[in-house]
């Protein structure tokens, strides 16, 4: 280190203007030379030298080992002793102020300048280190986790003051115990201790979190909510020496955690209140209407019988109070499945082998004089070779003829009613897919809402068509009895409906 400045502390004169004129020419400056203990304390605390050289035997009461004290309380100094005396108690003495070198006389110009560039090298990255230590510790201490530093035994060489709250454990007192003794952490639900996140790290090598709702049981029992991560510490060499563990109370984002999901709840519950009472009006709008109209034409039929002598319309009117009465079974009927089959309580099923390809032609039947008096066609596509379908007859009867008859009203005349059939032997397991299409386009804003209970499109006519709003919504409840889905789309003038089916499994119950 050129141009660093030494101080001499030699009470030979000789020796010192020797030793003065060896250090100008390595390229050190030598600001004073001293002869006493105290005018070497005096020199050094106005010089403020990087170096000292220091005999042992000085003029005066005190000698180099008591000035070289004296100047370590006020200067950071390194200091080399310079001294003909090797005995076991100077050397003792010596030791005590921690010289950074110990030279002999007579020494080698080379050893001089060896032992002075070593002492000013290491006292400077002794300074560095010292100054990022420091650097460190007031960051440690400043942020707002807690650190717990351990050794490879598991003992604690650090911690910050907010470790120190959090655990109710004074560094001073945690010092070289057992770190798991210090953080003392279990599950909150459980109450179950948590292993050591220190003692995983280290004989993992590698970083570790705690698991959720952990809780840190403090000295004095009281517990926190916390969360956590541990790192191994390693040296140049990679060798893990030790571990380090980060931790904070999570109390206050805990309860704004909950805050937040009670608020979700709450508007959710909200929503669900909403969308009950909207199902409660459309409910009473529909059975305002569809009970009230059947039983008002039939108040009217009643009277007109009661004054009527003509057989035939006595007859007529006989007819349509039981098509009124047959409406009114038909909306409660389906009132009651639809509520049966929303609680859980399925209707009952009875699985069958169904060949659809002989089954199908029977079931459209009905159907064909309804069409073509609407002018109306109705085809069907089912292959020959179709496997056996196992499925509950009656169900699948239902849903087939509640989507032809909403087909057959809807399609205006000169439209198209398409059943189709195939079997997808790919899937896992193999489905039947049955479509029903008819050539009517429903809105896009309708489709997400068509298998509601209630929901009736809003451009259909429905004082021609007629319709409660129920029939795909049973038909949706009653394809997932079957452990199947259903879905429709509507584009290009064509509405499909698409059920995809497989054999239907039934769990034995002994």
């Amino acid at each position: 280190m050129t141009n660093a400045k030494i101080l001499v502390v030699e009470d030979e004169a000789i020796v010192a203007k020797d030793l003065r004129n060896r250090l100008t020419r390595f390229g050190y400056m030598v600001p004073g030379v001293a002869s006493s203990g105290q005018e070497a304390i005096n020199k050094a605390l106005e010089f403020c030298p990087d170096l000292v050289l220091m005999d042992i035997k000085l003029k005066g009461e005190m000698d180099g080992v008591e000035a070289a004290q004296e100047i370590h309380k006020h200067l950071d100094i390194p200091i080399i002793y310079l001294t003909a005396y090797a005995d076991d108690n100077t050397l003792e003495r010596a030791k005590v102020t921690e010289p950074f070198g110990y030279l002999l006389k007579p020494f080698k110009e080379r050893e001089l300048q060896t032992n002075i560039e070593i002492a000013l090298t290491k006292h400077r990255l002794e300074k560095e280190l010292k100054a990022n230590q420091k650097w460190l510790s007031t960051l440690l201490k400043c942020i707002s986790d807690g650190v717990i530093a351990s050794d490879a035994q598991e003992s604690v060489n650090f911690m910050n003051p907010v470790a120190e709250n959090l655990t109710g454990w004074e560094e001073s007192e945690a010092l070289g115990r057992n770190s798991a003794e210090i953080f003392n952490i279990a599950n909150a639900a459980t109450r179950n201790s948590i292993e050591s996140p220190i003692r995983k790290v280290l004989q993992d090598g590698a970083v570790v979190e705690l698991p959720q709702d952990t809780i840190l049981i403090a000295r004095n029992g009281q517990e926190v909510p916390i969360d956590d991560s541990a790192a191994p510490i390693r040296d140049d060499k990679d060798n893990i020496i030790g571990a380090v563990l980060i931790f904070r109370d999570i109390t206050e984002r805990k309860k704004a955690s909950e805050a937040r999901k009670r608020e979700i709840e709450q508007t959710q519950l909200v929503a669900q209140l909403e969308e009950l009472n909207q199902l409660k009006n459309d409910f009473l709008n529909l059975v305002s209407h569809e009970l009230r109209s059947p039983l008002h034409n039939m108040k009217v039929m009643i009277q007109v019988l009661q004054i009527s002598t003509d057989p035939q319309t006595f007859q007529r009117y006989l007819d349509l109070m039981k098509a009124e009465c047959d409406r009114e079974i038909d909306l409660i009927n389906d009132l009651l499945d639809l509520q049966r089959l929303e609680t859980s309580c399925y209707l009952p099923i009875a699985p069958d082998v169904l060949l659809l390809q002989h089954w199908l032609p029977l079931l459209i039947e009905p159907f064909q004089a309804r069409v073509e008096e609407h002018q109306q066609t109705l085809q069907l596509n089912v292959p020959s070779h179709l496997p056996a379908l196992i499925s509950d007859r009656t169900s699948l009867e239902r849903i087939l003829i509640e989507l032809l008859n909403n087909a057959c009203k809807y399609t205006p005349a000169g439209g198209e009613i398409i059943l189709n059939v195939r079997h997808n032997s790919s899937g896992t397991p193999p489905e039947t897919i049955i479509t029903v299409s008819n050539s009517v386009e429903i809105p896009t804003a309708g489709l997400p809402r068509i298998f509601e209970k209630f929901y009736r499109i809003a451009s259909a006519d429905y004082s021609k068509q007629g319709g409660t709003g129920l029939g795909l919504a049973i038909v949706q409840k009653m394809v997932e009895q079957l452990q199947g889905s259903i879905q429709v789309e509507s584009s290009e003038g064509w509405t499909i409906f698409t059920i995809s089916l497989t054999d239907l499994v039934i769990p034995f119950n002994e």
